[in-house]
């Protein structure tokens, strides 16, 4: 009898060929049975609705579909929580995430994801597709993660992730030291948000302020000089020192 891990992990690997902008055809998706010993998966797929061919391809059905996304969104929120909160070495954590993807109810998927401030992508910048939860934006758990939009100044946190798609941005927030793990003071919000990183002062827009992740510091550490300036204009023009 196929398990139900087996299916699963057929379904995830479609998925995420649909991602890449393309659809596995027949004959690879045979050969990649082959080789990860779920040859009977692809037929029980088949059998149970969840994958229909056509023209030489094995497509998703609407159930089929659903529960992929249900899969992808376990196994990326696994991720995020063992990178985030369980500082997981990276080289373990997707090994690990393929176990928890397995295993965890709907329920305890539904308090990861408001445990880590309804996240949308996933440690490796892919996705995570959005639950009821994140729907409502539910918050009965405190979340451990929030934007730091979210901050009320004065206060100080660590930088978890920064969820952005546009490599340029982040490229310029690390280039001024906004990488997971730096500790950052919020001096104020409005009108613009300014942190100290380091001896860095950054002013940032509410846009980038929504994009970067943070771990609220119980007793914030003291806050650091004020020796360098710098600005991140509207929208992400230049960044000046003045």
């Amino acid at each position: 009898m196929v398990s139900r891990r087996a299916i699963d992990e057929l379904l995830e690997q479609i998925w995420m060929a649909e991602e890449q902008g393309r659809q596995l055809a027949r004959d690879e998706i045979h050969a990649h049975l082959r080789k990860t010993g779920l040859d009977e998966a692809l037929a029980a797929a088949v059998a149970e609705g969840l994958l229909c061919e056509e023209a030489g391809r094995y497509v998703f059905t609407q159930a089929g579909r659903a529960r992929a996304r249900e899969v992808i969104r376990r196994h990326r929120l696994a991720e995020r929580l063992m990178h985030d909160v369980l500082d997981v070495a990276h080289e373990r954590m997707e090994s690990n995430a393929c176990r928890f993807e397995h295993d965890l109810s709907e329920e305890v998927q539904r308090s990861i994801c408001v445990l880590l401030g309804h996240p949308t992508t996933c440690p490796h910048g892919r996705p995570i597709p959005p639950g009821p939860c994140c729907a409502t934006q539910e918050r009965e758990a405190e979340p451990v993660l929030v934007p730091l939009s979210a901050l009320e100044a004065p206060a100080a946190a660590r930088v978890a992730y920064i969820a952005t798609h546009h490599h340029e941005r982040l490229d310029r927030l690390a280039g001024l030291g906004l990488v997971p793990g730096a500790l950052i003071h919020l001096h104020q919000r409005r009108p613009s948000y300014i942190i100290f990183v380091g001896e860095t002062n950054i002013a940032l827009d509410e846009e980038v302020a929504r994009d970067i992740y943070v771990r609220p510091l119980a007793s914030p550490p003291p806050g650091p000089p004020h020796r360098h300036r710098h600005r991140w204009g509207c929208p992400w023009r230049d960044v000046g020192r003045h």
